[in-house]
């Protein structure tokens, strides 16, 4: 069955804004909000948004009440989209604890985040069956810049003028046009989740996106290796790379994606430009597409939002 796409927002939607993963700093957050409410959204904040976990200075508070916040804004039938307010790290501690059940009973709705998010991507769209945008953190000032911002809002409220996606350094590392199913997003994210009960399994005819922050090149080739050993690019069609900032040099990163997965002889795109870099793109997860590795876009068969 294919994933169904949740409603666009219009002026007068209610967004929640919650924090499954790192701390968030107050200052982004309300520069976040009154950029959210300047496009005429109705911005509610969880509770534990502003948390610090008393102990582990990297998560924005408990797991139950991050999770909680995250339950809450859900469930709540006036809200129409949770947006994260960052990643970081703290994501996949909160997925058991969410009650799934409750969460498929509400209204689908929209879910909005990024790096570290890709786990909450993957679990709302395996346990849901949403289509869910990689998008920009509302609280990152590096990753919500004017470009970011641009291309956001319009998938938020026009997204038939973003149907067609491309980076301006999109390049092919492998020629081809091939269809699928996009799915992926933070590489890291994802071969940590292989080693649960019920990983999230891509389907056949999958376009996989892949960025990465902050990892050497010897460790992309680990966790890519990985995911090829799992069986996780088997029924990859295509495959879209996005930023891999502080990974060491773009020609270090690139050699080794291109020794692991040109041979896959699928498409392959480089520097398709979301994720951690200026100007991040917004992409759909579960939406159908066609890459054109040579043109070097990305075409949505319907738009992203009903």
């Amino acid at each position: 069955m294919s994933p169904r796409r949740p409603p666009r927002l219009r002026p007068g939607s209610k967004v929640a804004l919650v924090a499954p993963s790192g701390p968030v700093a107050e200052e982004g957050l309300r520069r976040g909000i009154a950029l959210l409410e300047s496009w005429g959204l109705v911005v509610e904040v969880g509770e534990h948004v502003l948390d610090r976990h008393p102990t582990l200075p990297y998560l924005a508070g408990l797991d139950v009440h991050r999770a909680a916040d995250l339950q809450k804004a859900w469930c709540d039938p006036t809200v129409d989209a949770v947006l994260c307010a960052r990643g970081g790290v703290g994501a996949t501690r909160i997925v058991d604890l969410l009650d799934w059940p409750a969460m498929a009973e509400a209204e689908p709705k929209l879910f909005t985040g990024s790096s570290d998010i890709t786990a909450l991507h993957e679990a709302v769209g395996a346990r849901l069956n949403l289509v869910t945008l990689f998008a920009p953190l509302i609280a990152s000032e590096l990753s919500f810049d004017a470009g970011a911002q641009k291309h956001f809002r319009q998938t938020l409220f026009d997204p038939e003028a973003v149907q067609t996606l491309t980076g301006p350094a999109a390049t092919a590392l492998a020629d081809g046009v091939a269809t699928g199913v996009i799915v992926g997003g933070n590489l890291s994210l994802l071969a940590a989740g292989l080693g649960a009960p019920d990983p999230a399994t891509p389907p056949d005819r999958s376009l996989v996106l892949l960025e990465e922050v902050n990892e050497e090149p010897y460790r992309v080739d680990r966790m890519l290796t990985q995911l090829l050993r799992s069986g996780w690019f088997d029924s990859a069609t295509g495959i879209v790379l996005g930023s891999w900032q502080g990974c060491g040099t773009l020609d270090a990163i690139r050699d080794v994606v291109a020794d692991l997965l040109v041979g896959l002889g699928i498409p392959v795109v480089w520097e398709f430009g979301f994720g951690h870099c200026a100007d991040q793109l917004t992409i759909p997860l579960g939406a159908e597409a066609t890459v054109d590795a040579d043109q070097g876009t990305l075409t949505l068969r319907e738009p992203a939002l009903s």
